[in-house]
């Protein structure tokens, strides 16, 4: 049995962040509602406490059953969590004088405390919260503090219970990684030994023994999410996976036959359907963007239904799920507020069984499995594309036309990305046709031609993201490639909005 940490989650923005944290250390985490506790489970090795937004006085505060994880094992408090385990046991929590939100250093701390091994002196720290810990209980011991907090940390004495008023699973927290490692690994015994390798042979393994001899279908995107957990059902029942690649004529420039190629290579069992009358049809006079993505989801689900049922006795859908989307789906009182089903409203229309191999994997833990199952790196390190795809991208009504513009610019400036060595650089990129048109001199003549929005961003998990500043020479290249080659383009800018307030689409 694979052994884990509990990350009880309490609403903190940065719950999902002490899961990549813990799994960076090999280690298998899992992030559960503050309330939901597994019982009579010999695989926990510790839990972790996370923020949370509230206030532990307010009467609406999310309060845990202490004695379910007391004295049972070790644990690790993080700001709201630390400041719930002082305030249950009698300690005081009240509102601080100004909020506390970004850099502090750790004035003083207790060197031989095994959660502080290895953290250097004055050593910085990232704190965000509103309230702070001003009296603990008899039998907890402060072991750091800050020039402005008094009581950074405490031990609980005699038990492997700890709290820390900061953050250490956030960048900004120099050491916070060790902090982490010491508790997990030295204080919890943890092994490290959640690794691509273990959960590919795992996985394999239990896929093997989920669907035996059944027969499965799988809806591609070409996207790393998909694609991955296409290639681990290929290991695991061979040709009884049928992949379904649907064109709905929003692809990026060739993807269509470049993503068959790269699946057929991978030797998967693919159907690839071209639908591009289709959808243009039904996008024709379509220009509010919600109307889009329900055209083109409501038709994809039609063109894979239409192509499942061609396949004798499929009992299960398989989809690239990951655990963020699982975590999302959820709110921390376990009642369903989103889904993230990748063709969301296939499995009740066709009746399957659920299959989401990678629904235990963050993004970055995904792409290491691509890794180590030998897929090619520029599959691996796709950026992300919307499922609408290029519909998002223009703004306004679709047409053929538009379409042909926004795939010559779109693929000059990718491919740009690529020669100049940015593309790994940077998290998504793409370009945006505008509903606008603008004048411009090409020789002697006037133009009355369309413009273009170039959009590039840098991020780790797309909840923010800052523009990538991307040289000038390559901007004014790809400026000067677009103009002079694309049919249509008279006029290139560059979006240099963060998000947020602005978000990654423009659609």
């Amino acid at each position: 049995m694979q052994e884990k940490i509990i990350i009880l989650d309490f609403g903190s923005q940065t719950t999902q962040l002490i899961g990549r944290r813990v799994r960076e250390l090999d280690t298998y985490c899992e992030i559960l509602p503050y309330n939901k506790f597994p019982k009579e489970d010999d695989t926990v090795k510790g839990v972790i406490l996370s923020g949370s937004p509230f206030s532990v006085y307010d009467k609406t505060a999310f309060k845990l059953n202490m004695s379910e994880i007391w004295g049972k094992y070790p644990v690790l408090g993080i700001c709201y969590g630390a400041q719930f385990m002082s305030y249950a046991n009698g300690g005081k929590v009240e509102p601080a004088g100004t909020r506390e939100y970004g850099r502090a250093h750790l004035a003083t701390f207790c060197k031989e405390n095994v959660l502080f091994k290895g953290v250097r002196n004055h050593s910085q720290v990232w704190m965000s919260h509103g309230d702070s810990i001003t009296a603990v209980p008899d039998s907890f011991k402060t072991i750091a503090s800050t020039d402005k907090v008094a009581i950074a940390a405490y031990q609980v004495e005699d038990l492997p219970i700890w709290g820390v008023q900061f953050h250490p699973e956030v960048f900004h927290t120099e050491d916070g990684t060790q902090i982490l490692r010491n508790f997990v690994v030295d204080v919890c015994g943890c092994k490290q030994d959640w690794s691509p390798a273990s959960f590919i042979e795992s996985t394999v393994s239990e896929l093997k023994r989920q669907l035996g001899n059944d027969k499965v279908v799988l809806g591609l995107s070409g996207g790393v999410d998909s694609s991955v957990a296409a290639v681990l059902l290929n290991r695991a029942i061979g040709k009884n996976l049928t992949c379904i690649f649907v064109d709905h004529g929003m692809l990026r420039k060739n993807e269509y036959a470049n993503v068959l190629h790269d699946y057929e290579c991978l030797g998967l069992n693919v159907i690839g359907v071209d639908t591009k009358t289709k959808f243009f049809k039904e996008l024709e006079g379509v220009s509010d963007p919600e109307g889009k993505r329900k055209i083109i989801g409501k038709g994809f689900i039609e063109v894979f239904d239409e192509e499942a049922h061609k396949i004798k006795e499929v009992k299960w859908l398989a989809q690239g799920t990951i655990y963020p989307d699982c975590i999302e789906s959820l709110s921390i009182t376990g009642t369903v507020i989103k889904s993230h089903h990748n063709v969301g409203g296939l499995p009740e229309k066709m009746d399957l069984k659920l299959c989401e191999p990678l629904r235990l994997l963050f993004k970055d833990e995904v792409r290491r499995v691509g890794r180590e199952l030998g897929m090619p790196e520029h599959l691996i390190t796709r950026h992300p594309f919307p499922g609408p795809g290029l519909a998002v991208r223009i703004l306004g009504e679709i047409t053929p036309e538009k379409v042909r513009i926004l795939q010559d610019a779109d693929d000059i400036f990718i491919q740009g990305l690529r020669d100049w060595e940015l593309y790994d650089k940077v998290w998504q990129a793409g370009v945006i046709l505008l509903p606008v048109q603008s004048v411009g001199v090409m020789g002697d003549e006037r133009t009355y031609e369309s413009a273009v929005a170039l959009r590039a961003v840098t991020s780790t998990d797309a909840m923010t993201a800052d523009f990538a500043h991307l040289p000038y020479d390559f901007l004014s290249k790809v400026s000067n490639d677009i103009i002079n080659k694309v049919k249509g383009v008279n006029r290139v800018t560059y979006d240099i909005s963060s998000k947020p307030p602005a978000t990654i689409e423009w659609e």
